[in-house]
């Protein structure tokens, strides 16, 4: 399914619990938003629209992160000390050598680690686990443990931290159903999937 689909059940479900906690309009558009930003959320874990959508362009980075390393080449043979040169022009190259492997997969644990640092900064509870969420999504295979059990538990406790961060009923719901309703669209049971999730990681790598 793609990720239109995914946001649209998202959104779905979270018009659903709007109605439920008989939600204001201003809170039913903020569930609604909530619902589908949740039913993607588990595709993070695949290059694509979706990342490029919360990332910077990794060429981008890496455009700018070699320009740094040619201008501490430049700085420090013509203003750098004798003893201090070769270890400026020595850091200049291993800044162009590393940026030179950056791809968007990169991109997305550096978003993850911002986000983290950003919660430790608020002191947000659930934007530090979403940012090491992030982290992980990025170093897991496509439809692995973001579509798993254990994802579903990491991302409950998320909800539950931002529910209590904004003081929202029906917070938690939307997002833990927007999320769970992407792993049931994405069920290999279903016709227009050729593919399943490993629901049981890691204990089973079975497609379901």
């Amino acid at each position: 399914m793609n990720g239109t689909a995914h946001a649209a059940l998202g959104a779905a479900t979270g018009f659903i619990v709007a109605n439920t906690v008989q939600a204001s309009p201003s809170m039913t558009l903020l569930l609604v938003g909530l619902g589908g930003v949740s039913g993607l959320v588990p595709d993070l874990d695949i290059d694509g629209t979706l990342r490029g959508k919360i990332t910077f362009s990794h060429k981008v980075v890496r455009t700018v992160a070699q320009l740094i390393g040619i201008l501490v080449i430049f700085y420090s043979l013509y203003e750098g000390a004798a003893s201090e040169r070769w270890m400026g022009i020595g850091s200049g190259i291993g800044i162009i050598v590393i940026s030179s492997m950056i791809k968007q997969r990169h991109m997305l644990s550096i978003t993850g680690i911002g986000v983290a640092v950003g919660g430790i900064s608020l002191q947000e509870e659930w934007l530090i686990l979403l940012g090491i969420y992030i982290v992980i999504a990025s170093f897991v295979p496509h439809r692995s443990y973001t579509h798993s059990i254990l994802g579903v538990l990491f991302f409950a406790v998320i909800a539950s931290r931002l529910e209590v961060s904004l003081g929202i009923e029906g917070v938690f719901y939307t997002c833990l159903i927007g999320y769970i309703s992407h792993l049931i669209a994405d069920l290999k049971i279903l016709p227009f999937n050729k593919r399943g999730i490993k629901l049981f990681l890691p204990f089973s790598s079975k497609e379901i």
